[in-house]
């Protein structure tokens, strides 16, 4: 299982949202590029960026600052936020992204999903958020009627490279969380799943490692608030794997 360490950007600066509020972020006194050079100088294999700003569809972006970290690590990076277009995957691509990620237009427009897998296969990554049970979308502010996993089966015969599953209840800590959800997305796609807002202490990573079909863990939040470092979290990883 691969750790994704997230950089989520919001006026330049590092950021966490408390319940997906764009207007109350929790921000970070470290500078994104220290972040993104901290993370792969623990052994980050990947790193995922995205953008807030562009998410909420605001006239500034952090697409400069996103560039300015894809030429600085040697990693891969997986870009997201606000990607709502063939032209704007067509850009990321060009400025150096590895995989890029479409939400809420995958709700809105699934055919950009499977134009953009043609276009890039194994490239393109779609993120899938649940609320309550059903996918939410526009940063969590609507919820649709679709159920995580008859939404995201619509793509499974195109050429994702893979799919995030992020379980906003539990992500919350609301009572009526738990990994059922993303448990049944592992075990009923054959898309890599990356599950992400799930991971809050090295027993959580411990937990997804036995779950079926989960290829990877996005963490955020616990890195941060420095809980647990990224070595920590790749060395729980590693011990199953050499077992």
């Amino acid at each position: 299982m691969i750790i994704y360490p997230v950089i989520e950007l919001q006026n330049g600066k590092c950021v966490n949202l408390t319940r997906g509020q764009m207007e109350e972020p929790v921000v970070y006194d470290v500078s994104p590029l220290d972040a993104a050079k901290n993370f792969v100088s623990q052994g980050a294999e990947w790193l995922q960026v995205v953008d807030l700003d562009a998410v909420g569809q605001l006239e500034q972006n952090n697409s400069e600052l996103i560039c300015e970290i894809v030429k600085s690590v040697h990693v891969p990076v997986q870009v997201g936020g606000g990607i709502r277009s063939m032209s704007a995957v067509d850009w990321w691509f060009d400025h150096g992204a590895t995989r890029v990620v479409i939400g809420t237009a995958a709700v809105k427009d699934p055919g950009l999903v499977k134009e953009a897998c043609t276009r890039y296969p194994k490239k393109i990554v779609i993120s899938v958020d649940a609320k309550g049970g059903f996918v939410a979308v526009e940063g969590w502010r609507e919820t649709t009627a679709y159920t995580p996993l008859e939404f995201a089966r619509q793509f499974e015969l195109d050429d994702l490279g893979a799919i995030i599953f992020t379980d906003i209840d539990r992500d919350h800590e609301l009572p009526e969380s738990s990994l059922a959800m993303t448990t049944e997305m592992g075990s009923n796609l054959i898309v890599p799943v990356i599950a992400s807002g799930t991971v809050k202490t090295l027993d959580d990573v411990s937990t997804l490692i036995y779950l079926p079909n989960i290829a990877g863990a996005i963490i955020g939040r616990a890195l941060f608030d420095k809980v647990f470092s990224v070595a920590d979290a790749i060395a729980v990883a590693r011990q199953h794997e050499a077992a």
